[in-house]
């Protein structure tokens, strides 16, 4: 068994609940299956555990957050080990009184969502009237002085604006944009066919990105990652298995990466029953696809197996019903053609807005 290495980032999801009602969400599908979700005492029993464990920081997020009401007491535990602390937020819900409570409790940075760079498509995007609070928000972030990052899934209704998202981002005086391709699971591969760019797009977009990331280079740190349905190669999906996230669901189970869940063979623990330190280095779910002894090939043998770490475990087992298979993003895998047709649907598909999930969560 491959020696677990350190974990640096613990994903603290909240609550699934969420004021908005985006096609692309990454969360469950069926949360509402969530078991009972963590009280106060339990998740900061999982910080000081984390913290323990080797975890340097704490992303809090959702869902929303915001909507839980003990966020400062969780900050303040936080703050108290010396962990850094992002918000990862819609900004619906906040007042300006209550995120200088979050700063005086020991919040960081903030990451805030945009779906688009004007009010209407914004709007309809995200299911619910709230660009223009998320723009104030913005503005108060600055205004405190915190770290912020604008945070932007792009897709086929939104892509062809990217040249005004990077815009707004700098009129926002963003210190960080992420435009993160939207990633096929979910309730994200449920409207595939409404999400994903043609190749057209994809390559139209990574030149205004390329030219941005230039001109921004001492100004705004930008992030544009090719998605790897038109990449031809897989990511190196959360740095590789269990190898330096911790995800903690609402409901207190522990998973490598936030779309685990997905992978119903395997059996995720609860902090509930076991501590971090023991599902990190035990757990077989945390084990199973920790370096190289569960590849097939041609994943076995290729040059880029330490790169990639054989790709997405949930895409790959979400396209092809097998957990261990080669992600079918990958050019070499013999169900790349899986992938291929994807995109061959979306040549020539009219842009359009995405079919909105339902409202859901714990």
């Amino acid at each position: 068994m491959t020696p677990a290495p350190r974990p640096y980032t613990l994903i603290a999801e909240l609550t699934y609940r969420c004021p908005l009602r985006c096609g692309y969400c990454s969360n469950p599908v069926d949360s509402g299956r969530e078991s009972t979700p963590l009280a106060t005492d339990e998740w900061q029993r999982v910080l000081t555990q984390a913290e323990a464990l080797g975890v340097v920081q704490v992303h809090l997020t959702g869902g929303e957050p915001l909507l839980r009401k003990d966020l400062e007491a969780l900050l303040a535990a936080a703050r108290s080990l010396d962990l850094y602390t992002q918000l990862v937020t819609s900004g619906v819900p906040l007042t300006r009184e209550r995120l200088d409570a979050l700063k005086g409790a020991g919040l960081d940075c903030v990451q805030l969502s945009l779906q688009a760079p004007e009010r209407t498509a914004a709007d309809a995007i995200a299911g619910r009237v709230c660009f223009e609070h998320k723009l104030e928000v913005a503005r108060w972030v600055k205004a405190l002085g915190l770290p912020l990052t604008l945070n932007v899934v792009l897709h086929r209704a939104n892509i062809d604006a990217l040249a005004d998202i990077i815009e707004l981002a700098e009129r926002s005086g963003a210190d960080r944009l992420e435009l993160a391709n939207a990633q096929y699971l979910g309730s994200a591969l449920r409207h595939r066919d409404a999400l994903l760019p043609s190749r057209a797009q994809i390559e139209r977009a990574r030149s205004v990105a390329s030219a941005a990331r230039e001109r921004l280079a001492s100004r705004m740190e930008l992030l544009f990652v090719l998605p790897d349905y038109h990449a031809g190669v897989p990511r190196a999906c959360m740095d590789g298995w269990a190898r330096r996230y911790i995800v903690v669901t609402p409901g207190g189970s522990v998973l490598p990466c936030h779309a685990a869940q997905l992978l119903t063979p395997l059996r995720f623990d609860s902090v509930r029953e076991h501590s971090l330190a023991h599902i990190w280095h035990e757990s077989a779910a945390f084990n199973a696809f920790r370096g190289e002894h569960w590849m097939q090939e041609p994943c076995r043998s290729c040059e880029r197996r330490s790169q990639d770490h054989g790709g997405c475990r949930c895409q790959a087992f979400a396209l092809t019903g097998e957990a261990s298979a080669t992600d079918p993003a990958c050019r070499l895998s013999p169900r790349h053609e899986l992938v291929q047709a994807a995109r061959r649907a979306a040549e020539g598909g009219r842009a359009r807005l995405p079919v909105f999930r339902a409202s859901s969560g714990s």
